[in-house]
């Protein structure tokens, strides 16, 4: 009787010229790894680095892996989720009609991604007491897709919700306000501190926009990227397990539960 393995893990990630963000993805994953032993986990990237996502598609099926989850390492469903990832995955799989692959939900939104946006905000200065007298904007890369840009927006709305003075969105390309512009219009209304949080996982061109943005305005605090934080690492597995238990016929509530999370 052979013991049960749980599908692998593909982690699908952006890629980037920038030589932080693949070595920021490679922290996520580990920790991935280390929080999940006996879990394969594969690291892909669709554009820039090694391995692409064929290599990683390729290197399961010889390795006689039959089941897979891959997993976009994407913030909001925008082109790459609705039209780049399904496609290469496609193309991908397609010479190993054994391997049977599932793609899990994009991480956003979710209270952990809140609640990793707020620790990067203390580990850069802010206590406790500073909320009721600080705005944020939630700076995000930007998408021209709408469906993206409104996620943004509405997550800026539930966070301000928690006692932050202000909540506002922000992005660093496709879409508008920029970081700058956000900033200065909340000094304008005369919020007396501002902070910077980064809606992204990991740093490049984008995020290095953001943080520009940011100091030309004058924000008061920079909050670094979300990177390999330990609330990420916990979406992530929660993630799978959602596209893992739709394939083994788990129980539907409890399904649910990992989605909303």
């Amino acid at each position: 009787m052979h013991p049960f393995r749980p599908p692998a893990l593909l982690v699908v990630a952006h890629g980037s010229r920038d030589p932080r963000h693949a070595a920021t993805v490679r922290a996520l994953t580990r920790r991935l790894a280390a929080a999940r032993p006996g879990l394969r986990v594969e690291t892909a990237f669709l554009d820039f680095n090694t391995p692409s996502v064929p290599a990683a598609v390729r290197r399961l099926a010889a390795d006689g892996v039959r089941d897979a989850v891959a997993l976009p390492l994407l913030l909001t469903r925008a082109f790459h989720a609705k039209a780049d990832i399904p496609a290469v995955l496609r193309e991908s799989t397609a010479p190993y009609p054994w391997l049977r692959l599932r793609t899990a939900g994009v991480l956003g939104p979710s209270p952990l991604l809140i609640a990793a946006l707020e620790r990067r905000l203390h580990e850069a200065g802010l206590r406790p007491g500073d909320r009721s007298s600080t705005g944020v904007v939630l700076a995000s890369a930007g998408s021209t897709d709408p469906e993206a840009s409104a996620v943004i927006a509405s997550i800026a709305r539930e966070w301000r919700r928690t006692g932050w003075c202000a909540v506002r969105p922000a992005f660093a390309s496709a879409s508008l306000p920029r970081t700058e512009d956000a900033v200065r219009r909340l000094r304008a209304e005369g919020v007396r501190r501002i902070a910077v949080a980064p809606y992204v996982i990991a740093p490049g061109f984008l995020p290095d926009r953001i943080a520009h943005g940011a100091e030309e305005a004058g924000a008061d605090v920079l909050a670094p990227v979300l990177g390999a934080a330990p609330e990420l690492t916990e979406l992530l597995l929660l993630r799978y397990d959602a596209a893992s238990a739709y394939r083994t016929g788990a129980d539907p509530a409890g399904v649910r539960r990992l989605l909303t999370a």
